[in-house]
């Protein structure tokens, strides 16, 4: 590998338009922003115009990598994907797995910018550090599968695709990206590539990942191995029974929920939101039919069968799970309260909750046919163009105005509030940082299998990892401004790492007399692979660096500081039900139990609201943490340039956005 240790050395620039290949160093970005998220937004900043639309040809996709990518037993493969996103129109990210990321390291970048339009279809294959721009004319309306075992067979079984399906093609606002192992890339990116006449990117290289020190780097993949081995599965809704057959992505020591299953002689695979898309329709519809949850039986029950084939269809047309589903749940309240129907939409409402159903209204919508075309716009467009009511039917179920289904928001957890109100889109790697460790609380409270996270635990985990004891305890607004910003340090190094939520960072150790984790682990890997000596408190610095430079990106764009820092109404009006359809409700409020309140003890936050005063509150102590204007939410001078961004301030200043 020719670049320094950590890094391929080159990032591969892409003029569609013209046809121009070129190559920019990765030191120019690397020791500010590392890699991921904070490359790419650094990117953004210096050539992207505020002013442009999603679709325009300017618009960029950025693929990058991290540091941490191509090194075994980290799961640190991930990959970032940025630009103006058509789902929320502006600077958006979205985060996939796989093998993609660290097989384009192996081929000699550490990303791909991607600008202009082409005239006609094309793919770009990328190789041991040269790059050609290929015709994918043959490729036209083919999905995001068949696009990735056509090349496959064409170029060999050893390079890894990144593909669009009809949904991109046709530039539905939430259109995805699939990779290997069905990775898939959300934030409407697929509709970008759409928009440029890009079909794919494949990667084969033969390089390998070096590190600075590659002895310290085993000794602490060891002890990472160590510190993330568990006795047992443990809460059921993490590791439902049908997830025995794992599918691990690159690099990664364990596993999580991703798993494989057979149906019609198939692998198929399954993750996480995913599999929920249309599971409760179909059950409903199928109510008569019933199995057990065991072996490949379960896949062939028809309510089950429906739900697969319905995740299955969202992957081969490039069509975003967590805004099908949201949507899905709109349309039979619409259909409840007779404003769709089976003449107005031409999809067979009468049998929704049918295999039928899902598979008529998912081709809709990827070929934007019809009733498809409104739904291709998303939940909120849609509900505009029915009209009589409609969007008065989209309540809590929705989290940001890009549609996606609501998960962990601040009703239940306070925290959460803060991040949601400041992301263009939800950020599923911060909410995890919380969500995740109180599932497996949750499992101790009701003593299933071998939890050891006791409230005990999870108060000390706090102080470690949210900055006080009180931080777990969501009885009160108390803490979680400084949990909030030591969270979002955290996520911002992690996500320009690139590590995955579901094992970092490191909160607990079954091991260990206390069993807490181990928050400097991150800061040890970076600096045995790079050779940079960074130290915990030194990595979360370089995150907030990014974080307050993705807040200057997105203040350009037109987010006005505290002004826009706010939550959907809805979640300041509406009472957190047990039995709402938000998944996490009805899960963690279950039997009177849900998160720690004062003590430890459980509390049900059912029939909670977000305070608004209280929040409002919270927000003047996370903004002075923050070094930011209490008043306006506007970033200051002074800490820009306490973080290394005095190139971003004359643009601030220009334009009034900086006090």
């Amino acid at each position: 590998m020719s670049g320094e240790a950590g890094y391929a050395g080159k990032i591969l620039r892409v003029d569609l338009s013209s046809g121009r290949l070129t190559d920019s160093p990765t030191r120019d970005y690397a020791d500010r922003f590392i890699g991921g998220r904070g490359i790419a937004a650094k990117i953004y900043w210096d050539e992207v115009s505020p002013n442009i639309n999603p679709f325009d040809p300017e618009n960029p996709l950025i693929f990058v990598t991290g540091p941490l990518a191509g090194f075994s037993g980290l799961a640190g493969s991930r990959w970032q994907i940025c630009g103006k996103s058509p789902s929320v129109e502006q600077f958006c990210y979205a985060n996939a797995g796989g093998s993609w990321g660290a097989w384009l390291k192996f081929a000699g970048y550490d990303g791909v910018v991607i600008q202009g339009k082409s005239d006609k279809l094309v793919y770009l294959f990328i190789q041991d550090g040269t790059a050609e721009i290929k015709d994918a004319s043959a490729l036209q309306g083919k999905s995001c599968i068949e696009t990735r075992e056509i090349l496959k067979r064409e170029l060999g079984s050893d390079v890894r695709v990144v593909a669009i399906g009809p949904a991109g093609e046709n530039m539905v606002t939430f259109a995805t990206l699939i990779a290997d192992e069905d990775s898939s890339a959300s934030a409407g990116f697929g509709a970008v590539a759409g928009s440029k006449k890009l079909k794919a990117i494949a990667v084969r290289g033969s390089s390998k990942a070096k590190a600075a020190n590659p002895e310290r780097l085993q000794e602490l993949t060891k002890y990472v191995r160590k510190l993330t081995k568990e006795p047992t599965r443990l809460p059921p809704w993490i590791y439902p029974p049908w997830s025995q057959n794992k599918q691990i992505c690159y690099s990664c020591p364990s596993g999580c929920i991703r798993s494989l299953f057979e149906l019609q002689g198939k692998k198929k695979k399954h993750s996480c939101v995913s599999i929920m898309t249309y599971q409760e329709p179909a059950a409903k519809y199928y109510k008569d039919q019933k199995s057990e949850l065991t072996g490949v039986s379960y896949f062939e029950v028809p309510h089950t069968k429906a739900a697969y084939v319905a995740n299955e269809l969202c992957d081969e047309y490039g069509l975003d799970t967590v805004v099908v589903y949201p949507l899905v749940m709109w349309i039979e309240r619409c259909k409840e309260a007779g404003i769709l129907t089976d003449a107005n939409t031409g999809m067979p409402l009468s049998k929704f909750g049918s295999l039928e159903f899902i598979e008529v209204m998912l081709r809709k919508i990827a070929f934007r046919d019809g009733f498809g075309d409104a739904l291709a716009q998303g939940i909120y467009a849609a509900a505009d163009i029915v009209g009589s009511g409609a969007k008065e039917l989209i309540t809590d179920y929705v989290c940001d105005k890009a549609g996606r289904w609501n998960q962990y928001d601040g009703r239940l957890y306070i925290t959460t509030g803060l991040f949601s109100a400041m992301e263009p889109r939800q950020p599923i790697q911060q909410l995890h940082d919380i969500s995740l460790l109180i599932m497996y609380w949750l499992a101790w409270v009701k003593k299933v299998g071998e939890s050891f996270i006791s409230s005990d635990v999870i108060r000390a985990i706090a102080k470690r990892f949210w900055g006080s004891e009180v931080a777990a305890d969501f009885s009160t607004y108390e803490g979680k401004a400084l949990g909030a910003k030591m969270i979002q340090d955290r996520a911002y190094a992690k996500e320009s790492l690139i590590l995955c939520d579901f094992l970092w960072p490191i909160q607990y150790n079954y091991y260990s007399d206390d069993h807490v984790g181990d928050p400097t682990i991150e800061s040890e890997l970076f600096s045995a692979i790079t050779g940079k000596e960074v130290d915990e408190k030194g990595l979360y610095r370089i995150g907030e660096r990014i974080f307050n430079l993705q807040r200057a990106i997105l203040a350009r764009e037109g987010h006005k500081g505290r002004e826009s820092d706010i939550l959907p109404e809805v979640f300041y009006t509406k009472p957190l039900e047990e039995s709402s359809p938000l998944g996490e409700a009805s899960l963690l409020t279950a039997s009177g139990t849900g998160v720690p309140g004062r003590g430890g003890e459980a509390l049900s936050k059912s029939g909670c609201v977000v305070d608004r005063e209280k929040f409002e509150e919270m927000k003047d102590e996370y903004y002075q943490l923050r070094g930011w204007n209490v008043a306006t939410g506007l970033q200051t001078k002074a800490k820009l340039e306490e973080l290394g961004l005095e190139d971003i301030i004359e643009d601030l200043e220009q334009r009034g956005l900086i006090m």
